[in-house]
């Protein structure tokens, strides 16, 4: 994949209202009976002009609507934010514009409208093509309907990704590598491909507790995971981080900007932001985050100077992730810290040798082989100064 760039200007839009709560899901995401739109959007431009007034003025290069399901938001609504983003920063030439949908039918009518709007990418959250699967999953759609929105989205998006889950409890390889060929079928130019975590205060994590819920053994999962690389590579679409597959060029801009720790900013309920040493946060539940909008102007609940240790920490941390790795030297004078600080040497060394991490130069980053053992590794290669930072 192509290394790193520039960085430009990052606009995170959070829509935080789905149509259901899934089992696995711990994103702020709620169910509402209904939305006052214009409230909704006098809000969020509210929060979006905050933002804009304390940014450097450098143009967007990228906008993301997540959630929640942002393809539940009216297109007008949708347009409109675009609008006053294209305002307050500028756009800069070949700007990504991606919306996350669920593939329902109701959303999917509003495909062609949004691409009008200005979506130019879409992150479909099929998450299975069976439908066991799907209502195991929680979801609210079945596999046709979401094949059918995926090609809809083809018609109308110039990109578009969509999520697997796999590693489902007694998931099979020879189940999930079927499901992974059909999937690559299709070909959109960018997949992302997460294992079932059972995150905590989901309500898969209360049947796990009970016993009513077996989630997949480690080394099972971990044969899925070597098992995904292999076929993705194959097809072209290598793991350009350590869930999300691309065809060169492909891969998520904005995303990207997250990985390689350049500034973003975050509006709407819950969303974070990191701009200029300063990591922000909003007020997580639509109605605080509409009250401080109401008192203040803006949503945020939380503005605090981050130690350039702390950078460092989350810099390594989000890096190693990806497969071009972290260029040391440039991050250390990126964040002015020494580059012998961000990385423990002995054990970089000892990792190294065993084929789990690589270094070019001032780069380093994480094998194929490593990527199973990322949360290990990473507790071992970044110095405990910079993660008690």
């Amino acid at each position: 994949m192509t290394r790193e760039s520039p960085p430009r200007g990052a606009l995170y839009i959070h829509w935080p209202f789905c149509l259901a709560k899934c089992p696995y899901c711990d994103f702020n995401s709620h169910v509402r009976e209904s939305v006052d739109h214009a409230r909704w959007r006098d809000a969020l431009i509210a929060d979006m002009r905050h933002e804009a007034a304390l940014s450097d003025g450098a143009p967007l290069g990228s906008v993301f609507f997540g959630g929640g399901t942002p393809s539940l938001m009216p297109p007008a609504l949708v347009a409109g934010l675009l609008a006053e983003a294209e305002r307050l920063w500028g756009f800069a030439p070949g700007i990504e514009i991606t919306l996350e949908g669920n593939p329902s039918s109701v959303e999917a009518a509003n495909y062609a409208a949004l691409a009008s709007a200005g979506v130019n990418r879409v992150s479909l959250g099929l998450q299975s093509l069976d439908d066991a699967a799907l209502r195991f999953l929680g979801r609210v759609h079945d596999a046709a309907e979401g094949l059918a929105a995926l090609e809809v989205a083809q018609r109308h998006f110039a990109r578009v990704s969509f999520d697997l889950i796999y590693a489902l409890p007694s998931q099979s390889s020879a189940d999930w590598e079927a499901q992974l060929h059909r999937a690559l079928g299709f070909g959109t130019g960018h997949l992302s491909l997460y294992q079932l975590t059972i995150e905590p205060g989901t309500r898969f994590a209360t049947l796990a507790r009970t016993g009513a819920l077996a989630p997949l053994d480690d080394d099972a999962a971990a044969d899925l995971f070597d098992l995904t690389r292999a076929v993705t590579a194959e097809a072209g679409l290598p793991a350009y981080e350590i869930s999300n597959h691309a065809r060169p060029g492909e891969e998520s801009r904005h995303n990207l900007t997250y990985w390689r720790y350049h500034d973003y900013f975050g509006i709407g309920p819950g969303a974070h932001g990191r701009r200029g040493g300063l990591a922000t946060q909003r007020h997580r539940k639509p109605e605080n985050w509409l009250e401080a909008i109401a008192a203040s102007g803006h949503g945020t609940s939380k503005t605090r100077p981050l130690h350039p240790r702390e950078q460092a920490s989350e810099a390594m941390l989000m890096g190693l992730r990806l497969a071009e790795g972290v260029d040391l030297d440039r991050l250390a004078l990126r964040l002015g810290v020494a580059s012998t600080a961000l990385v423990d040497g002995d054990k970089a060394a000892f990792y190294a040798a065993r084929g789990l991490i690589w270094r070019e130069g001032s780069r380093l980053g994480v094998t194929g082989a490593g990527m199973p053992l990322l949360d290990a590794l990473l507790g071992e290669l970044v110095p405990a100064d910079l993660l008690a930072a």
